[in-house]
């Protein structure tokens, strides 16, 4: 009989106990604050669901969330079509493979509040540079300030900018671990660039697009600092998110309650879509 060895789960601890730390403890909270209210000095009194009830009842609540959904749909079908475009056209090998990569993986590196700070400033159709060229050389009148369309465009374009370098280079790392018989064998049987996209990179690279959508989706959903930084929800609550609203709630009204029931409501949502799109898009490797 082989002796297993336990002494591995001491190495596990310390990563278990710091997840249990930055995790478990916090949501516990949460959950805590969810069914009750507290009106300051550590005094609760118990709600039960009524916080639950009322926020899934709330029209508030249905609008950010639509826009919400509104957003990641938006940014999943413009990034993860352009990001695969791009990594296509990146070379293989050569001196430019370390050029293109690091130039795609730089956007990533920028913080995310510098990055809406930089698109705020950016976009200003006074004294930002796109803003300016868009409404004085180009004749378009463009105002993210006042125009709710402009906002959308002006948030939807920042996010492509700062995010699509994450799909590039893993659909690029998907790419170039496609062996060259694959190529070769459709050079003999005269396939078309189509063709060999179809049946031969797309597939190959369906395990790191899974993961590519997956974080794509998780980080859209739950994005907040780079729109709350560019128009802080804004026109009026065109851009309002559902985790600007949310912050909004806890921080702006201070009303702890509701605010812990809907981030509970928005972590179960999260979820649920997150294994709805994994389930789907390995459906076939399950059979």
């Amino acid at each position: 009989m082989k002796t297993e060895n336990q002494k591995a789960w001491f190495f596990v601890l310390p990563v278990l106990l710091l997840v249990a730390f930055n995790a478990l403890i916090p949501m516990m909270t949460v959950v805590n604050y969810s069914v009750q209210e507290t009106f300051g000095d550590n005094l609760f009194f118990w709600e039960g669901l009524t916080w639950f009830e009322q926020i899934l009842r709330s029209d508030r609540f249905h609008a950010a969330l639509g826009r919400q959904f509104m957003f990641t749909a938006l940014i999943l079908i413009i990034e993860i079509p352009l990001g695969i475009a791009i990594a296509l056209s990146m070379p293989r090998k050569g001196f430019w493979v370390p050029v293109c990569l690091v130039l795609m993986a730089l956007p990533m590196l920028i913080p995310w509040n510098v990055v809406g700070a930089m698109w705020n400033i950016f976009a200003l159709p006074d004294i930002g540079l796109m803003g300016y060229f868009l409404n004085h050389v180009l004749g378009i009148n463009y105002d993210m300030t006042q125009d709710p369309v402009a906002a959308w465009v002006t948030i939807i374009t920042m996010d492509v900018w700062h995010w699509t370098s994450l799909v590039v280079l893993l659909a690029y790392a998907g790419l170039v671990s496609i062996p060259d018989a694959y190529y070769q064998a459709a050079k003999i049987d005269g396939a078309s660039n189509w063709s060999v996209f179809r049946f031969i990179q797309l597939p190959k690279m369906k395990n790191v697009l899974t993961i590519a959508i997956l974080l794509r989706f998780m980080d859209s959903f739950n994005i907040y600092t780079e729109p709350f930084v560019l128009t802080g929800g804004g026109p009026g609550n065109s851009t309002t998110l559902l985790s600007i609203d949310l912050v909004k709630i806890a921080l702006g009204q201070f009303d702890l309650g509701p605010a812990a029931a809907m981030s509970l409501i928005y972590f179960a949502i999260t979820l649920l879509v997150s294994w709805l799109f994994y389930t789907l898009m390995t459906k076939d490797d399950l059979n």
